[in-house]
């Protein structure tokens, strides 16, 4: 009797492991003890229509009955759903999770409790897991069938063209007609067959999982989604219906909306008998009375209807549960019901930190084989949103699987093992790889450990490519998901780093560089002893910098003059004065530079001795080189000049012509392409400089005394003056690249670009309306100030919302009034917004440059012009934002549209400051291009015992590996802002030299480097990617040196 029945359950069915958890617990927190007593079973109605029997305590409150069926289901999200089942009365309510089930569920053996949606979010994208959007998916499916969710024609066939997507697979007519026969999804279904078969066609390749996706990004924007009507009636007796949303009250007449109160509106709610009270805040601009009342059918229905609000409002609203009230001495008054359970922002939290597993799970109603999230690492928001990616790692594709163009990511791989692509095919099987025996350098528990994102070819799933090797492997980066895979419109990218992720086209994960395949383990002995036979002179390491860089390099120069010309001469696209502007002046530097890193590495064989070991003292030195070929590199000069020239006239050419726009954007998709194209054509600039740095510490190295002090001080002269002369170009080229590169970040811009203004910063700021707090993408140029969210298109833009000229804007910090770290008010000449920071020094950050700005925008002539033409200024108030809905029949035409566009780069830094919640400044891109490098590190994870050697390469804050510095694109990547850079502690066990440690969270690299001098590099450039240098700091730094 003391034993819970043991049955076949919903998590057998789908495939999860038992025993998996409580949801609604947090980090190393333990269920509470369950009551002992008499045991008294339930039957629970799951989203599947199937019905399961639960025997829990009788004393057990209601939580012990939800989380063991969140248990059973394996559901991590568990705090959306609810228990609910007619009372004794008849009436449908909450089972409340704080009270004894025996005191609500009177008679059990006759009652069905049923586990439905509770909680609907604003968003779907803030549902991390795949088994979560499957169930929401399967609500919405019993809404339709219910009448609940009222629509269109239009929508509702759209919707359930989803619906058979995801249960039968692609479209063919005959099948989906007996499907449609057999299976009624909502009522008057005959009259919309031909409709919802239409709209099937347009879904070929599309997995189930990203069906659920669609349709619940149809479903939100319905005014009835997520609504249950509650009937009432108004002060003057008419008949409304009254509902709870996340936003706040909403007031109904029949389907249609008439009123909606806000929380942020809303004082006071309450009941008294069959009166239902919502207190308002006061407003001079508001005709409302102080106090609204509303008559309800009994007392029951009023406070049932209460308690639903109380609900919403904590879990959309705070920041973590309520803490209960003290319990009177005497007597009480009023209700004592409070909301119980992790509020929304803590269930973000929760998953965000790594606080689950992904399991594999099955669709019971699907025909198709759709196999679940089988990563075991724990991933970031989105990271499971349906995306494709190359399958990596110990998993390899079987018959059908994914082609480049369109793969299915499957994280959680045993990061040492290869995989095979076997072909085009949808549903990978996942088998292991006959490479999954052999363990890559001591990585025998690389299972456990974080992975970076995998840079996969991304190119447009309809172009069939020939099978190829796989050569890293793929990720489930805890951090990045939404950026690494993006798989909408039936492409797929993959980044290099946020499950941004995805939902999306973004899956922010990352995947453990890879380095699996054929990297053979390596004692430490044996590093040790090679390291030993070089020289010690710091002079030679420098001189080794310019060997690995000047690799690096000629790598970028060949993605201009052999893949992107390749590319180009394949279609006839691109303008004849284009191709001569940009080829012909490429061409010649990277003939020059072959020779010149010839020369660099036959110098470093003397050096090293392994060409004469008995040479000594004359090639000690590379100062000689270096001046002859920075001298040889004057007279290339004129092809410096073009650079600038060659970048305007493509981004003009871009605009000008469809065809030149598409090859572009497909050739960035590419993995050779680990940058955006614009960057490559400003490298021979940016090298200029580089150049000048390694002299500059030549020459402070050096004594004068020195027999290469003088060459060194010669060419740094010489390189300068080139520096100096190119100064001006450098800067502008560089605001110009960037305005270009955040063109194709946003959406509903139209003319970022022009004569004069200059970007400052962008970054992620929470912007206060009327659902709260929202996460938004802020851009800050010398003239306005923008403000967006992501878009959920299968470009993963940003939509632009709003702007705020900075003429005539004040700012403020404004903590106290709203009570929100961090805060500040900007008021603009016709609109204020409220914004916070997600830490101090962020804040410090946004008022430093907001201030310089609104100075700047003061000094000039006036305001500047209104730019974002398809998208005016936002004047609404946050409540009246809040409440717009996107037309019911524009739904078929905007789905349409999304799916034309195509995969855009989810790994820019827009992307990755969303998702690490941080930002950057021009200055810091300043700062970063001057902090590059190049060069073999060790890498280890946090419980691997052996070292990987790895060629790794630092710019645009972000880390790329390779296998080796002969490889033409990287196989992972690791983007840095956020990460904290310190040395190991004892306790970490590490014992070895020039050891450096990354983290983030729980995730945790160790890199060794080769000497002092490289360990001390390695430190200095990453430093400037996790932590950005004050302005005043920066500004002092540049006046210093020529740039």
């Amino acid at each position: 009797m003391g034993e819970i029945e043991q049955r076949p359950t919903p998590g057998s069915r789908l495939g999860a492991p038992e025993n998996s958890g409580i949801s609604t617990l947090e980090h190393g927190q333990k269920p509470p003890p369950t009551p002992s007593g008499k045991l008294m079973s339930v039957r629970i109605q799951m989203l599947d229509d199937t019905q399961e029997a639960f025997e829990v305590p009788q004393r057990a409150p209601g939580r012990a009955l939800l989380d063991a069926v969140c248990s059973r289901l394996n559901l991590v999200e568990g705090d959306y759903f609810g228990l609910e089942f007619p009372d004794h009365k008849k009436i449908t309510v909450w089972l409340d999770l704080l009270k004894p089930i025996v005191k609500q569920i009177r008679r059990p053996k006759h009652v069905v409790v049923k586990f439905v949606v509770k909680f609907f979010p604003p968003d779907h994208t803030q549902l991390q897991e795949e088994l979560t959007r499957y169930l929401f998916a399967l609500q919405v499916k019993q809404d339709l069938a219910q009448g609940r969710l009222t629509c269109s024609d239009t929508s509702a066939a759209l919707l359930i063209s989803h619906i058979v997507q995801s249960e039968i697979g692609d479209f063919d007519e005959a099948s989906d007609r007996e499907h449609l026969a057999k299976n009624k999804y909502i009522p008057q279904q005959d009259a919309l067959e031909d409709k919802i078969v239409e709209f099937h066609h347009n879904h070929i390749g599309q997995t189930p999982a990203e069906s659920d996706f669609q349709l619940l990004e149809i479903a939100r924007r319905l005014e009835m989604y997520g609504i249950r009507l509650h009937p009432a009636k108004d002060r003057e007796g008419t008949k409304i219906n009254l509902a709870v949303a996340n936003t706040g009250i909403l007031v109904f007449q029949g389907f249609t909306k008439i009123n909606a109160f806000n929380w942020a509106k809303v004082r006071k709610l309450s009941f008294k008998r069959k009166r239902f009270l919502i207190k308002l805040r006061p407003d001079v601009n508001s005709s409302y009375q102080d106090t609204l009342e509303f008559l309800m059918a009994s007392r029951d229905f009023c406070k049932s209807f209460w308690k639903i609000c109380v609900e919403h409002h904590a879990f959309f609203r705070l920041f973590e549960e309520p803490k209960p009230k003290p319990k009177p001495v005497l007597f009480s008054r009023g209700s004592s019901f409070r909301f119980s359970g992790r509020t929304q922002k803590q269930v973000l939290d929760y998953v965000k930190e790594g606080g689950h597993k992904k399991v594999q799970f099955e669709r019971k109603h699907s025909k198709i084989h759709s196999i679940g999230s089988l990563a075991t690492q724990p991933t970031e928001p989105n990271s499971e949103v349906p995306k494709q990616a190359q399958q990596r790692a110990s998993l390899t594709f079987g018959e059908g699987a994914a082609s480049p163009g369109g793969q299915s990511c499957q994280p959680g791989r045993d990061p040492t093992a290869s995989a095979e692509e076997r072909g085009p095919q949808r549903n990978p099987t996942p088998q292991r790889s006959p490479a999954g025996s052999t363990k890559a350098d001591g990585a025998g528990r690389a299972e456990t450990e974080e992975e970076e994102e995998v840079v996969t070819d991304r190119t447009q799933q309809s172009r069939p490519r020939p099978p190829q090797p796989s050569t890293g492997s793929l990720t489930g980066s805890p951090h990045l998901s939404e950026l690494s895979i993006n798989s909408q419109g039936g492409a797929t990218n993959t980044i290099l780093s946020p499950n941004l992720s995805p939902d999306a086209k973004q899956a922010s994960p990352l995947v453990s560089p890879l380095l699996n395949d054929q990297v053979g383990p390596r004692t430490d002995d044996e590093d040790d002893g090679r390291r030993k036979r070089f020289p010690t002179d710091k002079a030679y390491f420098i001189a080794k910098e310019v060997s690995t860089t000047e690799r690096t390099y000629l790598k970028d120069l060949e993605v201009i003059t052999s893949w992107f010309q390749s590319t180009v001469s394949k279609e006839d696209s691109m303008p004849e004065t284009l191709k001569s502007l940009i080829f012909p002046n490429f061409e010649p530097l990277h003939k020059f530079h072959t020779n010149f890193l010839k020369e660099i590495e036959q110098r470093l064989a003397l050096w090293e001795g392994r060409s004469n070991a008995h040479i000594r003292g004359d090639y000690q030195r590379i100062g000689d080189v270096m001046l002859k070929n920075i001298q040889g590199m004057k007279q290339l000069a004129a092809h410096l000049w073009k650079h600038s020239e060659a970048l305007e006239a493509l981004e003009t050419g871009i605009r000008g012509s469809r065809r030149l726009e598409s090859l572009c954007r497909d050739f960035e998709l590419q993995k050779v392409c680990y940058l955006s194209l614009n960057t490559f054509l400003l490298r021979p600039l940016h090298r200029l400089m580089h150049y000048k740095q390694v002299l500059e510490r030549l020459c402070k190295h050096h004594p004068p005394s020195h027999a290469d002090f003088r060459d060194c001080r010669a060419a740094l002269a010489e390189i300068t003056e080139m520096v100096a002369q190119l100064h001006g170009t450098m800067i502008k080229m560089e605001n110009f690249q960037k305005l270009h590169e955040l063109k194709k970040d946003l959406i509903g811009v139209d003319n970022l670009v022009i004569p004069g203004r200059e970007f400052i910063r962008l970054g992620s700021l929470s912007k206060l309306s009327g659902k709260g707090l929202q996460q938004r993408m802020f851009f800050l140029f010398n003239d306005v100030l923008l403000y967006t969210s992501r878009g959920l298109t299968a470009s993963n833009q940003f939509k632009v919302h709003g702007q705020l000229p900075l003429y005539g804007m004040t700012m403020e910090e404004s903590e106290d009034e709203w009570g929100v770290p961090h805060c500040l008010t900007l008021r603009g000449q016709r609109q204020s917004i409220v914004v916070a920071a997600s830490s101090r020094s962020e804040m410090e950050k946004w008022v430093e440059d907001i201030q310089m700005a609104i100075d700047l925008a003061e000094k000039s002539s006036g305001p500047a012009p209104e730019f974002l033409a398809s998208s005016p200024p936002d004047s609404k108030s946050p409540e009246e934002a809040a409440g717009d809905q996107e037309s019911e029949d524009d739904l078929s035409a905007s789905r349409t549209s999304l799916e034309r566009q195509a995969p855009h780069r989810g790994n820019t830094m827009v992307h990755v400051c969303w998702h690490r919640n941080t930002s950057v400044s021009m200055v810091d891109f300043s700062v970063a291009v001057e902090n590059q490098l190049s060069g073999n590190l060790l890498r280890k994870f946090k419980n691997s015992n052996g070292w990987q050697k790895l060629w790794v390469v630092f710019t645009n804050f972000c880390l790329f590996f390779y296998k080796s510095h002969q490889d033409s694109h990287p196989l992972a990547s690791l983007p840095l802002l956020g990460y904290s850079l310190t040395i190991p502690s004892e306790s970490e066990d590490i014992h070895k030299d020039y050891v450096f440690k990354l983290h983030f969270k729980s995730h945790v690299y160790y890199f060794r480097a080769e000497s002092e001098y490289t360990f001390e590099r390695w430190m200095e450039v990453i430093r400037s990617a996790t932590s950005s240098a004050s302005r005043a700091h920066v500004l002092s730094h540049k006046e210093s040196h020529v740039y």
